[in-house]
């Protein structure tokens, strides 16, 4: 049990940092940097490199190690046709089932973005803005939903990364505001076509030409 929760612990650490953007799409994760940062053995480090790539966080390279996986521009795009058909549906789901528990819930959350967005923490601001589909799922009770979302989205911060432009205007967070809302106007077919909007929105401010940016994993893990 120990040697799973450790796993755990930095597998979530791992994937904390690639959110944040502090680990960079491309960077090779030296098992040797990493058990000696977490002060574990390297089994359990490839252990938890193994679970990330599961949901394509991590590319295990034979006889090169494991890198940041660098999504391709068709699997950019595939990821948010999937986030659409998903998150779409969902949102449908949330407003028929939507309570004033519920909406004050997603206020707290919005608050909180807008909390990290005045004190420019652009760590937090991208974890939170992404975390806001997943409370919806989350609010729901369906933890399969949820965790789907929360895969998607840490994928999406990759992409983001590699692909959003320096001078893309950032409107997630007035776009989630209203989403709630029509949410709380109980209005479902709003509250739809303003998630449509905002992933098409998200997925328009991309631009796929973009070189890849470099990173260090020493100086990633100084801030894990």
């Amino acid at each position: 049990m120990e040697s799973t929760t450790t796993t755990r612990t930095i597998a979530d650490a791992l994937t904390r940092a690639i959110v944040e953007h502090k680990l960079r799409p491309g960077t090779k994760l030296g098992e040797q940097k990493l058990a000696d940062h977490f002060g574990v053995s390297r089994t359990l480090v490839r252990q938890a490199l193994f679970q990330l790539t599961q949901n394509r966080l991590v590319t295990l390279e034979p006889a090169r190690g494991a890198y940041v996986s660098t999504p391709s521009v068709q699997e950019a795009r595939q990821v948010f046709a999937v986030r659409r058909m998903l998150e779409t549906e969902m949102t449908r789901a949330f407003a028929a089932g939507v309570t004033p528990a519920k909406i004050k819930a997603l206020r707290t959350h919005v608050a909180a973005e807008q909390a990290a967005m005045d004190r420019s923490d652009v760590g937090e601001r991208t974890e939170l803005l992404g975390d806001f589909h997943v409370r919806m799922a989350e609010l729901m009770g369906n933890e399969v939903l949820a965790q789907m979302i929360a895969d998607l989205t840490s994928r999406c911060a990759l992409i983001m990364l590699m692909y959003q432009s320096d001078s893309a205007a950032e409107h997630s967070h007035e776009e989630h505001a209203e989403i709630v809302a029509a949410l709380a106007a109980k209005d479902a077919d709003l509250a739809v076509r303003l998630m449509q909007e905002h992933l098409l929105h998200v997925e328009a401010g991309l631009t796929f030409d973009r070189e890849l940016p470099a990173n260090d994993l020493s100086q990633a893990l100084s801030s894990i």
